[in-house]
């Protein structure tokens, strides 16, 4: 049982980040379709910093599993949070 909670808070945690990464992409793009902003912010060196920016939305919903007493899932959700932390410092660094 524990398992299945803290994998929901996972997978609500990698979900609520890519949304954060679309709306980020939105926000601070110019103008073009995401394919295209997300390709030059490769190119460019800055996408770590919009996957970074999209991983607030994480905090929301840790906050909201701590408030509910759903600890598990909050749990789950910090650790995607680690997890793209890992993958953010992959992308930048190598």
């Amino acid at each position: 049982m524990v398992k299945k909670e803290v994998f929901i808070g996972f997978i609500v945690g990698l979900i609520a980040n890519f949304m954060g990464l679309i709306l980020a992409v939105y926000l601070f793009g110019n103008g073009d379709d995401i394919e295209t902003t997300i390709r030059q912010s490769l190119a460019e060196g800055f996408f770590s910093k919009l996957v970074s920016i999209g991983a607030i939305l994480n905090l929301g919903a840790f906050f909201i599993f701590i408030k509910k007493k759903q600890d598990y899932r909050a749990r789950g959700v910090l650790l995607a949070t680690v997890l793209i932390a890992v993958f953010t410092f992959l992308v930048k660094y190598l």
